[in-house]
């Protein structure tokens, strides 16, 4: 079975990343918004991490990457 990993990419083959643009509208159509006291860093910040307080000084920084497939082949 043939397999073409591009054909699962947007982006023509290329890495890419959702505009900034797209990504504030999917943020906001979060209902309802999540706040919480020891949430530092969140979606309205428009970071690409979050930072929760663990507390006593000491905090936990949290971000995900996913990679869209850039070449069909992963094992040449």
């Amino acid at each position: 079975m043939n397999v073409n990993l591009t054909e699962y990419s947007h982006g023509a083959g290329c890495g890419c990343k959702i505009a900034p643009a797209v990504l504030k509208q999917i943020l906001a159509s979060e209902t309802p918004p999540f706040h919480h006291p020891q949430l530092l860093v969140g979606n309205e910040t428009s970071d690409d991490a979050a930072v929760y307080d663990l507390g006593n000084g000491t905090s936990i920084i949290s971000t995900t990457d996913f990679f869209m497939p850039i070449v069909d082949d992963a094992f040449t």
